[in-house]
């Protein structure tokens, strides 16, 4: 078996296992227990996969596609709004205004009526497809847009900037309807389950782990595939990849929603365990912190994206615990070791070979013709 083909069946296996032993630890123990694991714990490693979730879709279209996206944060929002907004329903008449229409801070605005795009936020199906269905329609129009025109490289990436910008500072208006400035949160509980009980806390962790897994497996068989091999030649070289007959705007597009779609998953599956939603997730901030991630653990490797989340933001928390005043500074000089020493990640560590899917650059060879 080759080392990919191994990868396929060990991450989620790994994945799965680790945040199945770490729920028993938390169900299964008492307190006391030195190998108990309290439910600040599980709510951590619950953000951690979400935030790898985001890294993997990035790693997606940026190590495969070469479209260096520096507004995926955007996709992880709207998916993390379409699941708040679900949440802020169930609430129903346990808010501080005891309406069951309203949310509370509509009822604080004076508004008379729910909006219309609220609706059907009061079923969790509903609320499920939204956070599947906004963030790719999102991605369909602007990448529509933007591979038809052939914008790429650094302008691409500042027109995702510029993107996940304008909604930030669009969902920052109370007008908007979606909380302002404050967001969405005091969140009750999820299709009738108390979110605040350790089960709950649980289960949405083993949720959350088996979406990572299989948003992996997924990304996975793109990649291997012959779809797979085509994105490859459009980021080496796509002008080649055009005069061969292919159209590289219709791959870009296709990789580029897919990702939306589950970055938008790791979205939804974030709110509930972190308790709220505001327009600062829309920050332009966010993305270059996934970018980072997906850089210090191996861009192009999907394995490396997960792991860079995870170790990246564990140094964060550790950090801004004990020395919050440094830990910009350690990120930033992450950063730069890693582009200086390892320009692949953290995977070169593990791995004799380079990601084959990063191949050295080699001069073009002329052909007769």
């Amino acid at each position: 078996m080759t080392r990919a083909t191994v990868a396929s069946f060990l991450v989620p296996v790994l994945i799965i296992g680790g945040a199945a032993l770490l729920a028993l630890g938390n169900a299964a123990l008492p307190p006391t227990a030195a190998l108990h694991v309290s439910v600040f714990v599980i709510s951590l490693v619950g953000k951690y996969l979400c935030y790898a979730m985001l890294a993997l879709a990035l790693d997606l279209v940026w190590g495969y596609a070469g479209i260096l996206s520096l507004g995926h944060a955007a996709f992880f929002a709207l998916g993390g709004y379409a699941m708040g907004m679900y949440l802020m329903r169930e609430i129903g008449t346990r808010g501080v205004y005891g309406n069951a229409t309203l949310p509370d801070f509509m009822v604080f605005l004076n508004w008379t009526e729910l909006p219309w795009y609220w609706y059907g936020f009061n079923h969790f199906a509903f609320a499920a497809l939204m956070a599947l269905v906004v963030p790719a329609l999102l991605a369909l129009v602007f990448g529509y847009l933007a591979f038809r025109s052939r914008v790429s490289g650094v302008y691409l990436s500042i027109i995702t900037q510029a993107l996940t910008f304008a909604l930030l500072l669009a969902f920052f208006r109370n007008n908007m309807g979606f909380g302002g400035n404050n967001g969405l949160t005091d969140f009750k509980d999820i299709i009738g389950f108390d979110l605040h009980a350790d089960a709950t806390r649980n289960a949405l962790l083993l949720a959350t782990a088996i979406a990572l897994a299989g948003a992996f497996l997924l990304a996975r068989y793109v990649v291997a595939s012959r779809l797979g091999k085509i994105l490859i030649a459009v980021r080496d070289t796509e002008s080649r990849t055009r005069f061969l007959g292919y159209r590289p705007e219709s791959y870009k597009l296709f990789v580029f929603v897919l990702s939306a779609i589950i970055a938008g998953i790791g979205g939804a599956l974030y709110v509930p365990q972190v308790g709220i939603i505001n327009p600062g997730e829309f920050s332009p901030a966010n993305s270059i912190e996934a970018v980072i991630w997906v850089a210090v653990g191996g861009r192009g490797t999907l394995v490396g994206a997960i792991l860079g989340a995870i170790l990246v933001n564990f140094g964060k928390t550790y950090f801004t615990s004990a020395l919050p005043d440094v830990w910009l500074y350690a990120l930033g000089f992450l950063f730069i070791l890693t582009t200086l020493f390892l320009p692949h990640g953290l995977v070169r560590v593990f791995s004799r070979a380079r990601p084959s899917a990063l191949p050295e650059p080699s001069p073009a060879k002329e052909h007769p013709a």
